[in-house]
């Protein structure tokens, strides 16, 4: 893999994802995993959550931290440059062009019609990743407590995902020693 090949990957993820660091998870998943094989899902998973531990934009830190993975600093520099590139000129384009027709009716009815399919995508990818990440009754339970207190309460993000990282080393330690004891 060269640095090329990380910057359009990530430059063509860049162009297609629309709505935020979740949105991209269906894309991510389908060039890195599937079609280029650089990464497992699981590990998808793994630089998905440290992109969100991260201050910053969730996408650019997963392709930072996946081209990084793959080809050190200067992978990492590229393949931010290629997730950044198209929104920059996207933005660009929309502040010269696109503000002047916001108002119109069928530019409003276009971009509720992209909501809605940005969200079929998110709750699709949810769908699988969780069908993987789900393997058993101490990630579903970790999983539905820290649902209900990012829907419930106001707790940050970045403690929500420590917490459960510690709940896992702590139940891992303890279902390890049992183990051990048997």
């Amino acid at each position: 893999m060269d640095f090329i090949d990380l910057y359009i990957t990530f430059f063509r993820i860049g162009i297609l994802t629309f709505g935020g660091g979740l949105t991209m998870l269906p894309l991510l998943k389908y060039e890195l995993c599937e079609t280029k094989k650089w990464i497992t899902e699981e590990k998808l998973l793994d630089c998905y959550a440290i992109g969100q531990c991260t201050p910053g934009i969730i996408a650019v830190n997963t392709a930072t931290y996946v081209g990084y993975l793959k080809r050190g600093i200067l992978g990492g520099i590229f393949a931010t440059l290629g997730m950044i590139s198209p929104s920059v000129i996207i933005i660009t384009l929309i502040a010269m062009f696109l503000q002047n027709f916001m108002e119109v009716a069928i530019i409003q009815h276009a971009l509720m019609g992209i909501r809605g399919a940005v969200c079929a995508l998110m709750l699709n990818t949810v769908y699988s990743l969780a069908k993987k990440s789900l393997i058993s009754i101490v990630n579903v339970v970790i999983c539905a407590i820290t649902l209900l207190l990012a829907l419930f309460t106001d707790v940050p993000t970045i403690v929500l995902i420590i917490a459960a990282g510690v709940c896992g080393v702590i139940i891992e330690k303890i279902r390890g020693g049992k183990k051990n004891e048997q």
